[in-house]
């Protein structure tokens, strides 16, 4: 039988040797840069838009957007950064060598479902722009050709992704430029409707101006949480922590409120996050194609990096180790383009609710894992640990599986939702003054702390080891 070929270095989930790891500074910023500006960010303006005006709207993002950011840089980054791994390996220490599969199902359903909303856009912007072109006519006839872009456009991210991280990072020097059009983009809004945009009252905004500033932050925490399932397979790639620091914090968190502006000043000023429908109105057809070229592109950055982190994600299993880069690829992409095929309305329609859902789960996890590195394990890690299952390996705890990992994110995940109705937004308690993201992030982390103090008790965890394999390197 032939030896199945080996497996490239930035193809596994195996810790990246030091000249394995050749993403410098800029190299980095410009992938997480180019990761980042997504359409999604109009959806993300156009919540915030609601609630805020253009200037508080603004700065209760960036404030929100930052927080979150340097959580997920907390939870996800000592570890993916020391050793060179991604962002499920770095949560078996916490959850065991079994239960790592609790957050691999959040990261594959999350990245899974941000990616089919990022691709069915792809495809309704590919549509307009056509018929803005002239080159199909509007009605069913052209609705019909979104599930064909939709195969498209994961084609080419498969095509792209055959070449590992290089072409995550190929994808990024090619579609970087879109950012530039964006920024124009938000500056034709704001210096032709500035005045509009200074007197435009929010819909959706209470009596109560703390609560909706507040809600503005929560969005840009809950926006930025959605990195953690990301920010591992990019970062591994970089040499040490000092070249991550900022182009994570600048590259990937500054980005999310600067381009949500688009859709915060759209939806204040015309009513419409959509930013092909209100430079029509600004300035033309012809500003309207340019936005709708924008548009088609800007989501291939995001969702070629959502289909990396994936199939990294997926080395994990024990089973799918030494399986081909190319089957890993077809494993997460198929369910990306069925949705995109057969329910790309039905998947619209629901998405809020289902997004809403999984991104609870971010803030607690991001808890457990900065209170268990830096508090409990005192920066020591057992990197031959994280890839044994066996029962004397520091991270099998019982079966695998660590409780106190478990009760913790449950914990974390009813003091959000006792906070914060994700689905209605309803709120309760002190939420004006503390956010639900932020108390959901100390509840898993105080009771994480508390339980592992039973768990060291019972010998469990490595928390005892003396931490050999976990010397800076």
């Amino acid at each position: 039988m032939t030896e199945p070929a080996p497996l490239l270095a930035d193809e596994s989930a195996w810790p990246l040797l030091p000249a394995e790891r050749t993403w410098g500074a800029a190299r980095l910023t410009l992938t997480l840069v180019t990761t980042a500006a997504a359409t999604w960010l109009y959806l993300i303006g156009e919540s915030v838009g609601g609630y805020l005006g253009f200037i508080k709207g603004g700065f209760a993002l960036t404030v929100g957007c930052m927080i979150g950011m340097l959580l997920v840089l907390l939870a996800a980054g000592p570890t993916c950064v020391r050793f060179g791994v991604d962002s499920i390996a770095s949560t078996k220490p916490q959850f065991g060598s079994r239960g790592w599969v609790l957050p691999a199902l959040l990261q594959a359903v999350s990245i899974i479902g941000w990616n089919s909303l990022l691709i069915i856009f792809f495809a309704k912007s590919a549509v307009q722009l056509a018929v803005a072109l002239g080159l199909i006519d509007s009605g069913s006839r052209s609705a019909a050709l979104v599930p064909l872009l939709t195969l498209f456009a994961c084609g080419v991210i498969f095509t792209a992704l055959r070449r590992g991280a290089s072409g995550v990072s190929l994808m990024s020097n090619i579609l970087f430029a879109h950012v530039f059009v964006g920024l124009w983009m938000l500056y034709l809004l704001v210096s032709h409707r500035w005045p509009e945009l200074m007197a435009a009252q929010p819909a959706l905004a209470k009596p109560d101006r703390l609560w909706n500033y507040t809600t503005g932050v929560e969005l840009g925490i809950g926006s930025t949480l959605s990195w953690w399932p990301y920010i591992g397979a990019m970062i591994r790639m970089a040499p040490d922590g000092r070249t991550v620091v900022l182009p994570v914090m600048l590259g990937m968190g500054a980005p999310v409120p600067l381009l949500s502006l688009i859709g915060l000043a759209g939806v204040l000023v015309l009513k419409s996050s959509d930013p092909a429908e209100w430079l029509r109105t600004v300035g033309g057809p012809a500003y309207a194609i340019i936005s709708l070229a924008f548009v088609t592109a800007a989501n291939f950055g995001t969702t070629t990096a959502g289909i990396y982190a994936s199939a990294i994600g997926l080395r994990n299993f024990s089973s799918l180790q030494r399986r081909s880069w190319t089957t890993l690829l077809l494993i997460t992409i198929t369910p990306v383009a069925l949705v995109g095929i057969f329910i790309p309305e039905l998947f619209f329609a629901k998405f809020g609710s289902f997004l809403a859902l999984i991104g609870v789960a971010f803030a607690p996890l991001c808890g457990i894992q900065i209170v268990d590195y830096f508090v409990l394990r005192r920066r020591r890690i057992e990197i031959r640990g994280i890839y044994s299952a066996r029962p004397e390996q520091p991270y099998f705890f019982w079966q695998g599986v660590n409780p106190a990992a478990v009760l913790a994110l449950a914990a974390g995940c009813g003091t959000y939702i006792a906070l914060l109705n994700p689905l209605t937004f309803e709120s309760r308690g002190q939420y004006a003054y503390l956010t639900a993201s932020l108390p959901s992030v100390a509840a898993a982390a105080l009771v994480y702390y508390f339980a592992s103090l039973l768990v060291i008790r019972a010998g469990r965890g490595g928390y005892r080891s003396s931490g050999r394999a976990s010397h800076e390197r």
